[in-house]
């Protein structure tokens, strides 16, 4: 028996998520169904943003969500120690599903094991079939042939502490530690006066994770900062795409007509992995749409993820000479580099609003890798690099 939906979100993260909040808020005529495979929406993340990476607008509407935020965050290399202002905010899984399952007449079902899907229908592993004027498959990002990808591989631990920490502010990145072969670094946010979230993150060239060796890691770095850690409350993991390269139009090409969101629709910061900015615009982008059917809502999804490919493609050159060029264990240095300039490039970096301006003055100078396998990276001219030719 067919169920009739206006749309179906097939998928309960943070793209689809969000916009099933969105459409509840501004269409709540309209008949959405949003289908989670676990017990909750949300799975087990932390999504985290800069204040100037979305609008006043968008602030507004997603702050039911907010979980934590801070003036101000710190960075930590060899030879650069800063603090820059600007407020960090964190979204946590649990504050997502709580906001998501108490929202009046937002349809939720979770334990729905999706198996198939079309743009109009969803057949569930029970044999359920639901059937909508659109489907949107926002079931996380899938590897694809048409992409060339880094990665930024993490696994972070949530404990409580013997002791308070004494931290007011994230260190979003400390590259102090060991590198072992790759841009590596600690992630730390206090979120609560004996709390804190810890990653042990690795920029690195594949989708791996020694996962003992980085809880070793994990349980090193709170020895050295004097941090007693107590009892461990949750463990989060996670690969983010970092993108180098790719033949955009083959790649939608593979996908139409179905619809599909966040990651899987490749929307993330090229260089930062944060898709948090991405889907919300898309939420809203959605929420504006007038015409709720596959092949408009594919339209929409398709416009503006090439809009952000276009306005992305320095960053996949500055990803290029992050990972193709100097040695794996100096990536460091271009980091460090980028950390010493402006506070206001720095934020218009993440908010990937970058002006012609700043991109000269992140290139000018003496690049911190070795300026002709910099310039081979950059223009892609290395053998991994030669199959992708719409740069």
């Amino acid at each position: 028996m067919a169920h009739e939906w206006d749309l179906i979100l097939a998928g309960g993260g943070l793209a689809n998520g969000l916009i099933a909040l969105r459409l509840w808020q501004q269409r709540p005529e309209l008949r959405v169904l949003l289908l989670e495979a676990d017990d909750l929406p949300g799975g087990n993340h932390t999504w985290s943003f800069h204040e100037g990476d979305i609008t006043p607008g968008q602030h507004q509407w997603i702050a039911p969500l907010i979980a934590h935020r801070w003036q101000g965050y710190d960075v930590r290399f060899p030879d650069l120690n800063r603090t820059l202002a600007g407020e960090y905010l964190s979204i946590t899984s649990a504050r997502f599903a709580a906001v998501l399952t108490e929202a009046a007449d937002l349809n939720l079902h979770t334990h729905a094991v999706v198996t198939a899907l079309t743009p109009e229908t969803v057949t569930l592993a029970d044999g359920t079939r639901f059937q909508a004027r659109a489907v949107i498959d926002g079931r996380g990002y899938t590897p694809d042939r048409h992409l060339n990808t880094g990665s930024q591989s993490f696994l972070g631990q949530e404990w409580r502490l013997r002791q308070p920490h004494g931290l007011t502010r994230p260190i979003l990145m400390d590259a102090t530690v060991n590198q072992q072969d790759g841009y590596r670094f600690v992630y730390t946010l206090p979120l609560s006066a004996t709390e804190l979230l810890i990653e042990d993150t690795h920029y690195i060239d594949a989708a791996e994770l020694h996962l003992s060796a980085a809880r070793q890691h994990i349980a090193d770095y709170a020895r050295q900062q004097g941090w007693c850690l107590a009892s461990l409350i949750r463990e989060e993991q996670g690969h983010l795409p970092i993108m180098l390269g790719g033949d955009f139009p083959a790649y939608w090409q593979a996908r139409e007509p179905q619809p599909c969101s966040g990651l899987r629709a490749g929307l993330f910061h090229a260089t930062t992995g944060y898709s948090l900015p991405h889907a919300v615009a898309l939420a809203e982008a959605i929420a504006n749409t007038a015409e709720i059917s596959a092949a408009a809502i594919f339209a929409v999804i398709h416009r503006y993820a090439r809009r952000q490919w276009h306005a992305q493609r320095f960053f996949r050159a500055l990803n290029r000479m992050l990972f193709l060029a100097g040695d794996a264990d100096k990536r460091w240095q271009v980091m460090q580099r980028f950390y010493s300039l402006n506070e206001g490039l720095i934020a218009r970096f993440y908010a990937g609003q970058l002006t012609l301006a700043d991109k000269a003055r992140i290139l000018a100078g003496k690049p911190p890798v070795p300026v002709g396998e910099a310039m081979l990276a950059v223009l892609k001219l290395t053998p991994r690099m030669r199959a992708f030719h719409h740069e």
